[in-house]
């Protein structure tokens, strides 16, 4: 295999493992076993073993010495800090929209939206349209290029916007983008930023309610782990 061949490999392997733990596939907290991981996606634990590291240093993956990798626990802190940088963005990008907004890109929104409403839709395409929708009004605004950093830096957060569509339904979140785009269309600035704001705090409503459900999906102060569990995923 060449180097540009290794190369290509490693990141698939990194970004199928970074999906399986954003999607909770790889639950918070989960022991993780190279091997098995290796065996499950039918390449040596080296490109897994490269994977985990670079999830580490997201603060996806947890690595203990002697003890074992985990999947990191949600960090409340991580959360707000990825939330501070989404909302800082997204807020600011509301102000260059402009005055006539590009008519193709308002259809596509219009179009999401409508998909998003479904009664049949499930809580991953919910995500990735959700997703869509934020990233199509960077690109209204002429900011679609500052997604990937904002995405990069959400890891944590993702993860507990994903808890709470398990007990919120994606019709509330919908709702709110519809909101979100009728204030664009009527180039309501203020009510734009105040419906976004209100929109992208909710999921701290939501790790509050799930703190108190399932505290052991989230970070504590406590010690390491005593005991190794290991990962068994196909």
């Amino acid at each position: 295999m060449t180097e540009s061949a290794k190369r290509s490999n490693r990141r698939v392997i990194y970004e199928t493992l970074r999906r399986k733990v954003l999607t909770l596939e790889l639950k918070p907290g989960e022991g993780l076993s190279e091997k098995d991981l290796a065996a499950a996606l039918g390449v040596s634990r080296t490109p897994v073993r490269e994977g985990l590291i670079l999830l580490a240093e997201e603060g996806l993956v947890q690595v203990f010495p002697q003890i074992g990798s985990f999947v990191s626990r949600v960090d409340p802190q991580r959360v707000a800090d990825a939330q501070f940088l989404r909302e800082s963005v997204e807020l600011t990008a509301l102000e260059d929209v402009p005055a006539d907004p590009d008519p193709h890109l308002l259809a596509e929104l219009e179009d999401n939206l409508t998909r998003q409403r479904s009664p049949e839709i499930d809580v991953e395409e919910f995500f990735a349209l959700d997703e869509e929708f934020h990233r199509g009004l960077l690109r209204l605004s002429g900011h679609e290029r500052a997604w990937p950093t904002v995405v990069s830096a959400k890891g944590h957060l993702d993860r507990a916007r994903r808890l709470g569509l398990e007990s919120s339904p994606p019709q509330v979140y919908a709702d709110q983008h519809v909101d979100i785009l009728d204030a664009v269309r009527a180039h309501d600035l203020q009510r734009a930023r105040t419906t976004m704001r209100t929109h992208l705090r909710a999921v701290f409503t939501d790790i509050e309610d799930l703190r108190t459900r399932k505290p052991h999906l989230f970070a504590t102060t406590e010690a390491t782990p005593v005991r190794r569990t290991i990962t068994t995923w196909r």
